[in-house]
């Protein structure tokens, strides 16, 4: 063999009959590999039409005997032996490659590497670098080929991760759970036409929820923008109304600068942002410098109006039962809502959102209130004479009473009196008015002695929920002993994803968490985001110091497993140390009990399901399936246990909520 190359075997001789081609791939690169008249040749394999594979077409013979290979795609010929066409619709023809046959095997010579050049998408990825993109998640792709590339490179040297989904609709669930619980964006990475708008749900789930989230879509080329060319979708208008920022990136853009927009949109206004990447731009040469967030960002500080304070006081003061409802928008500052508590001697209920933001195990502690929630939240609410709404939005699902006189406290303007007036709205840092409240003492002689009151409706909702967890119709385990299992078997650390469905409500009921942090698809409410969630929080173990070595445990009923079963696989393929809860009872029961509480037939609920359980094991992880109340603790502990991907399959009653 020549020393001026590198060579790489390819192919073996019977690999490819007389009056064939074949694709292979020396180093990277795509060659179109051709055998005919006791011939071998090489070109390359990309046609300069529309990028079709010639390795995948034909050896095709003209009239005059001459020997062409034909596109699949559209037909255009190619000399063989000069790479040349026949008919002068390209000036430059295909690049050949140098090819040798020895001991039956067909070898390529490549020039030695050159230095990689760097490209548009190049930049693109060193300035989400810059700004803290830490994880990608996606799937690679024809039309994002450059750009994945790019991020490729990053994962090399050790500056970002990536994960491999199934279902692009996971990757941007696991970006808005990242995005939750980090307060930090990751990107999610598709291809052009179906796989940008799969990820619609899940960034209208981070949209809603206000988490920061990144997404990059491939594009087909600029030359077949617009008459209808397959997988060419207005991407800028179907993406207009979930993003904050949304871009198309062209040869003359500021790479740069599009991509620090991008970060810092995502960033400022926890919003989605979104840039477009067209297939011919994506690997076109660059020497621009990367951005980043140098000069870019202020401090994000609200002064806390001193009239506010002075109203505030006044209405604390005067007030003998207050109570907190502590929101998701609080989840920084919990343990100045907290200590805010103490010294009033407030109970405090969290919205579902926000469970978890205060152990159950906490004196001041009253559970979740609302639908989701305990009858100590709603014993409070109807007894209570001043709401202080800390971080919480009035969701309807929360059900704060508006009749009661309200201090809200919110970072954000328009979240204050959002759904109804309240009697003091307070733009303010939460923490800072907690502070300051709590340095100003105010005297209050004729407070109730609250905390008492939350001790002893704690003993009152235990007993009943130990009475529930007796329950028992011969049709499946009950809800109330599941959640009393992973109580007692769940790690104080854990970081615990919820579906949606009947088992969230029960989740909420029955769970009492030790100090957990709890995320869920909240104002959107979409089936089948606690696995790909929980894709997203592992992601977030690795990445963020604050959550490393964290437990993650993923909650669904049958129904919204099955949307995403397959991400088991990504979970197993990434050595995911997750453990999920499966709560399997045929049937998407809050759809029933939605039907019969409006009068109508139940119809269409029924699920027909495989064996989860053993599903588990045949992607590789653990699997248990549990059918009597006496086996849950075990088989959660040895779940948790287990340093990988585990499922717990539970036989339960669709009745017993």
């Amino acid at each position: 063999m020549s020393n001026n190359f590198e060579w790489f075997e390819v192919a073996k001789v019977a690999d490819l009959p007389e009056g064939r081609v074949m694709s292979v791939t020396a180093r990277e690169k795509s060659i179109c590999l051709s055998h005919f008249d006791g011939q071998w040749a090489a070109m390359d394999n990309r046609c300069p039409h529309q990028g079709g594979p010639l390795g995948e077409g034909s050896i095709e013979q003209g009239v005059d005997g001459k020997c062409w290979i034909r596109c699949p795609w559209h037909g255009w010929d190619f000399d063989p032996l000069t790479g040349a066409p026949p008919g002068g619709h390209e000036d430059t023809g295909q690049a050949l490659y140098e090819v040798e046959v020895r001991d039956g095997a067909v070898f390529i010579g490549l020039e030695k590497e050159p230095e990689q050049p760097r490209t548009t998408t190049d930049v693109i990825a060193e300035t989400l670098v810059n700004w803290g993109v830490k994880r990608v998640f996606g799937m690679v792709g024809h039309s994002n080929l450059g750009l994945a590339d790019a991020i490729r490179r990053q994962t090399v040297a050790g500056a970002m991760d990536y994960v491999a989904i199934r279902h692009e609709g996971a990757a941007s669930f696991a970006c808005s759970a990242y995005g939750k619980l980090t307060g930090k964006p990751a990107a999610c990475l598709t291809i052009a036409g179906p796989g940008a708008t799969n990820l619609l749900t899940g960034l209208w789930d981070a949209k809603v929820d206000r988490a920061p989230v990144l997404a990059l879509t491939g594009q087909v080329q600029t030359q077949v923008f617009g008459p209808g060319a397959f997988q060419d979708i207005d991407l800028s208008s179907a993406f207009d109304a979930v993003t904050r920022f949304s871009q198309t990136v062209l040869t003359t853009s500021n790479h740069a600068e599009l991509a620090s927009l991008a970060v810092k949109n995502a960033l400022v206004e926890r919003d989605v942002a979104h840039l477009i990447f067209p297939d011919d731009v994506q690997t076109l040469p660059s020497d621009a410098k990367a951005g980043g967030p140098g000069g870019r960002l202020g401090l994000a500080a609200v002064k806390l109006a001193d009239a506010d304070l002075e109203a505030a006081l006044k209405m604390i003061a005067k007030s003998k039962r207050p109570f907190i409802v502590l929101g998701h928008g609080a989840k920084e500052v919990r343990e100045d809502v907290i200590a805010l508590a103490e010294s009033l001697g407030a109970p405090v209920a969290t919205t579902f959102k926000g469970k978890g933001l205060i152990p159950d195990t906490h004196p001041n502690a009253a559970g979740v209130l609302g639908r989701s929630g305990t009858p100590i939240a709603s014993w409070f609410m109807n007894e209570c004479d001043l709401i202080l709404a800390l971080g919480s939005s009035f969701a309807n699902h929360t059900g704060i009473e508006p009749s009661k006189p309200i201090i809200q406290v919110d970072f954000e303007r328009m979240q204050l009196g959002k759904f109804h007036p309240v009697t003091l709205p307070v733009w303010a840092e939460i923490g800072q008015f907690c502070r300051a409240v709590r340095a100003h003492r105010p005297a209050r002689p004729e407070a109730a002695d609250q905390l008492a009151e939350v001790a002893e409706r704690w003993a009152i909702w235990r007993e009943e929920k130990a009475s529930r967890v007796a329950d028992d119709r011969g049709k499946g385990i009950g809800a109330a002993a599941v959640f009393e299992a992973l109580t007692r078997e769940c790690p104080a650390d854990a970081i615990i994803t919820v579906d949606v469905g009947n088992n969230a409500y029960s989740f909420g009921r029955y769970f009492e968490a030790t100090g957990q942090r709890v995320l869920m698809s909240g104002y959107l409410g979409s089936i089948g985001f606690a696995l790909p969630a929980a894709l997203g929080a592992w992601s977030a173990t690795q990445d963020v110091e604050a959550y490393r070595g964290r437990k993650v445990i993923s909650v669904s009923g049958d129904g919204g497993f099955a949307q995403y079963a397959m991400e088991f696989t990504t979970a197993v393929r990434h050595n995911m140390d997750i453990t999920h809860i499966l709560l399997n009872n045929a049937e998407l029961g809050k759809i029933s009990k939605e039907q019969r509480s409006g009068e109508f037939q139940v119809w269409q609920t029924d699920l027909v399901n495989p064996s989860f359980a053993t599903f588990a094991r045949q992607c590789g992880g653990q699997g248990t399936r549990v059918s009597k109340p006496d086996g849950l603790v075990g088989a959660i502990r040895d779940a948790i246990a287990h340093p990988g991907p585990a499922l717990v399959e539970i036989n339960t009653d669709v009745e017993l909520v």
